[in-house]
């Protein structure tokens, strides 16, 4: 008897490789924020990077380029989500199986709260008492209801993103990583002003977690998870039977 193979994103084949995929998971989600808190971080201390202080458009930058970098390097292992709200978002779909999502869950949060510990030994205590190791608040005169709108939109369009270019065959396989990674650039971009960009939920605990400040964390676990899953519901029950127009 052949047990068929559970499929995931970008040809990963999860099977009974559970702790594999999430082990791939926590390594992929600990780059991410580490990459992208670090240059964060660097940021708010107005450290230079390559001879000027870094800006927000690095911080989107890092996110975004080291997301397309990871979507190459571990899509094919553990599918990249490296976002429990994405996880989620597929898992409502039936694109994941749910007994996968606990270890998944787990291993994304460990490594995001291992990267803002890593950030914060790399920069020293100015990153936590200075920058909160990049923590995610609404910012200045932003209510946690504007911030929880923006982080909704915002997270329904990478999810959007993630699933048409990952889940529909009729995408070319080449397209994924950097459709995604810009997808999370300008996501970070625009949701910046308002509530710091987090659109993942590890992205945000994390680094609240180590800093030890947890302003507004419902908005950043609760609006991407919706966000996530009306994207996925969209796709999957409308848009993905939809066939371009012929001439």
């Amino acid at each position: 008897m052949v047990t068929a193979v559970k499929r995931g994103l970008y040809g990963s084949e999860l099977g009974t490789n559970m702790v594999r995929t999430a082990l791939a998971e926590g390594v992929g989600t600990f780059i991410l924020v580490f990459v992208g808190t670090a240059v964060a971080s660097a940021a708010t201390l107005a450290l230079p990077i390559a001879g000027e202080p870094s800006n927000s458009l690095a911080v989107a930058l890092a996110f975004g380029l080291i997301l397309v970098a990871l979507v190459s390097a571990l899509g094919h292992v553990s599918g990249a989500h490296f976002n429990p709200a994405i996880t989620l978002a597929l898992a409502s779909t039936d694109k994941f199986p749910w007994n996968y999502v606990p270890a998944y869950l787990g291993a994304q949060l460990m490594g995001a709260i291992l990267a803002s510990g890593t950030v914060w030994l790399a920069f020293g205590h100015q990153a936590r008492e200075k920058a909160a190791l990049a923590t995610t608040f609404p910012t200045a005169g932003t209510g946690d209801l504007q911030a929880f709108l923006v982080e909704l939109i915002l997270t329904f369009i990478l999810v959007l993103v993630v699933v048409s270019v990952a889940t529909d065959d009729r995408v070319p396989a080449s397209a994924a990583g950097p459709a995604v990674g810009f997808t999370l650039a300008a996501a970070i971009l625009a949701g910046g002003p308002v509530s710091g960009g987090a659109v993942n939920p590890a992205r945000a605990l994390g680094p609240m977690i180590m800093a030890w400040q947890f302003t507004s964390m419902w908005v950043y676990l609760v609006a991407p998870i919706v966000g996530g899953i009306l994207a996925a519901l969209l796709y999957d029950r409308y848009l993905a039977e939809a066939d371009k127009p012929e001439a």
